[in-house]
C-alpha cells in the first residue's frame, strides 16, 4: 500500500495509484484540472538517513528510495540582502557549489524533478519513459537515468544541444533525440507523439505530481532552514510547474500547523519579448493570449533565457498558475534580457557564484520587487536560484558534451518515420 493518493482538483476525485499504477489525469471527463499527491502523514517528518532529497520521502509520491544525493540548498544572504536593504533575505540554490554543500552537478534545479519521478515509476515497468526538455530538465533526467539505469529518451529542439552534457557516463539504457528547426513547444510535440507509439509513455510534465512535488523541496527545506514559511518567494517560471510546486508544498507546511500562518507570496518572472503568462496575468485572464504559431515560436525563440521559452504552461487549468496568483495574492512581471544580465551580475559579484540565465530573470524579478516597494524591509523573502555553477563544473572538466541517438527534421516528426527510425535504433535493454 502506498503512502499517499492522488486527488483531482477538479472534481474532488480520489485516484488509488497502487491500483491505476501511474497516473497524470483524472480518468472522469470534465475541464482540464491537476491531480494533486495526498500523503498519510500531515506534517513534514525528514528522514536524516534518506539520500539527498528522499529525506522528504514521507511527502514524495515514490515507490521506492533510489542512490541520489541532489538537494536544495538554503543560506541567509548577508551582501545581497545588504544592497537590497532586506533584513531577512534567504537564497535556495539548486545548483553546483561545493562551499555551500551544493551538490548538484548537472546546474539545475530540474534534478530535483528526476529521481523523483523515476522512483515513482513502478518497479516492473519495462516501457521507455519519454521526456520533452529544452535544456534543463533534458540534462537532469540523462543525469538521473544513467546513474540508476532508467529507460528514459528525452527529446530537445536543436538549441538545447549543447545544454545535453553529463557528469557522469551516459547509462546504456538512455537516449538523446534532437529536432531540428524547432522551439520548445515542436520538441513538446514530438515527444507526445513518440509516447503515444508501443514501447514507450509520457512522463507528463507538469500534470506529473512527482515532477511537482521534487521541486516542491525547495519549499520544503527552506522551510527547515529558516523555521518558518517565507513571507515572499521569488522565481522565473516557464511550464509554471515550479512555481505551483512551491505553492503547494506551503499549503502542506500551513497545514502542518508549525510553519506559519501565512502562504508565501508568489513573485514570478519571464524574459521579455515572450511572455504570455505575465500578459495574461495582468490582464486578468485565465486564458492565454493567442498568437499566431510562427510569431509565438519567433517570440520564444527570442528570449535570452531559452528554457522558459515553454508555448504551452500549466496557466489556466484547475489547480494551475493562475490559480498559485490568485490563492497567494502573486505578481507576475517581465523582465527584459539587458535587466536579467545585469541581476546575474550582481548576484555573481555580491554572492560568489554564477547564475543561468532563468536565476538571472529570477534575481531581476527580485529587484524590481524591491524597488516597487512590495516588500517590507523585515520580511522574510526566499530567492528560487534555480540554476547556477555552471563555471565550475566547467573549470573542473566534469561535463561530457552528448551526441544525439536520433535527429529528426520537422518533414520527419510523423508517426511512420518516426516509428521506423526508433525501430532501427532501440535501446540496449539492461
Amino acid at each position: 500500500m502506498l503512502h499517499y493518493q492522488l486527488k483531482c482538483l477538479g472534481c474532488g476525485k480520489a485516484v488509488d495509484e497502487a491500483a491505476a499504477g501511474f497516473t497524470l489525469k483524472c480518468p472522469d471527463l470534465h475541464d482540464p484540472a491537476l491531480l494533486r499527491a495526498e500523503y498519510a502523514s500531515r506534517q513534514m517528518t525528514p528522514i536524516p538517513a534518506n539520500p539527498g532529497l528522499f529525506r522528504y520521502a514521507d511527502w514524495l509520491p515514490v515507490r521506492r528510495v533510489l542512490p541520489c544525493t541532489t538537494m536544495p540548498v538554503v543560506y541567509r544572504s548577508s551582501r545581497l540582502a545588504k544592497r537590497l536593504g532586506l533584513d531577512a533575505l534567504f537564497v535556495a540554490f539548486s545548483g553546483y557549489w561545493p562551499e555551500k554543500q551544493a551538490q548538484i552537478a548537472t546546474c539545475s534545479f530540474k534534478e530535483l524533478e528526476a529521481p523523483a519521478v523515476l522512483a515513482r515509476l513502478p518497479e516492473n515497468e519495462s516501457r521507455t519513459l519519454v521526456v520533452a526538455s529544452a535544456g534543463n530538465t533534458g540534462r537532469a533526467f540523462l543525469q538521473v537515468a544513467s546513474q540508476v539505469n532508467a529507460r528514459v529518451l528525452v527529446v530537445v529542439p536543436e538549441f538545447a544541444l549543447p545544454a545535453m552534457w553529463l557528469t557522469v557516463p551516459k547509462g546504456p539504457q538512455v537516449r538523446l533525440a534532437v529536432l531540428r528547426h524547432a522551439d520548445y513547444f515542436d520538441a513538446i510535440r514530438l515527444a507526445d507523439l513518440i509516447a503515444g507509439l508501443e514501447g514507450y509513455f509520457t512522463e507528463g510534465a507538469t500534470r506529473n505530481v512527482a515532477r511537482r512535488d521534487g521541486m516542491g523541496t525547495v519549499m520544503l527545506a527552506a522551510a527547515e532552514a529558516i523555521g518558518t514559511l517565507p513571507r515572499h518567494c521569488v522565481q522565473a517560471v516557464s511550464s509554471g510547474s515550479g512555481a505551483i510546486a512551491v505553492w503547494e508544498a506551503s499549503l502542506r507546511l500551513l497545514a502542518d500547523g508549525r510553519f506559519g500562518t501565512h502562504k508565501p507570496v508568489l513573485h514570478l518572472g519571464q524574459n521579455v519579448p515572450f511572455t504570455p503568462m505575465t500578459d495574461a496575468w495582468q490582464a486578468g485572464s485565465r486564458t492565454l493570449p493567442q498568437l499566431e504559431e510562427a510569431h509565438a515560436r519567433k517570440l520564444a525563440m527570442s528570449v535570452r533565457a531559452q528554457v522558459l521559452g515553454n508555448r504551452r504552461p500549466a496557466y489556466g487549468l484547475t489547480g494551475g498558475v493562475f490559480d498559485a496568483l490568485t490563492d497567494t495574492q502573486g505578481q507576475m512581471y517581465a523582465v527584459r534580457s539587458e535587466e536579467a544580465h545585469r541581476a546575474g551580475q550582481l548576484f555573481s559579484e555580491l554572492e560568489g557564484i554564477d547564475l543561468d540565465p532563468a536565476a538571472e530573470v529570477a534575481t531581476a524579478v527580485l529587484l524590481s520587487a524591491v524597488e516597487s516597494g512590495r516588500f517590507r524591509r523585515d520580511e522574510t523573502v526566499l530567492l528560487n536560484v534555480t540554476g547556477g555553477g555552471y563555471r565550475r563544473v566547467e573549470a573542473l572538466g566534469l561535463r561530457h558534451v552528448l551526441k544525439p541517438d536520433l535527429t529528426f527534421s520537422p518533414e520527419e516528426a510523423n508517426r511512420d518515420t518516426v516509428a521506423r527510425r526508433l525501430r532501427s535504433r532501440p535501446a540496449p535493454r539492461g
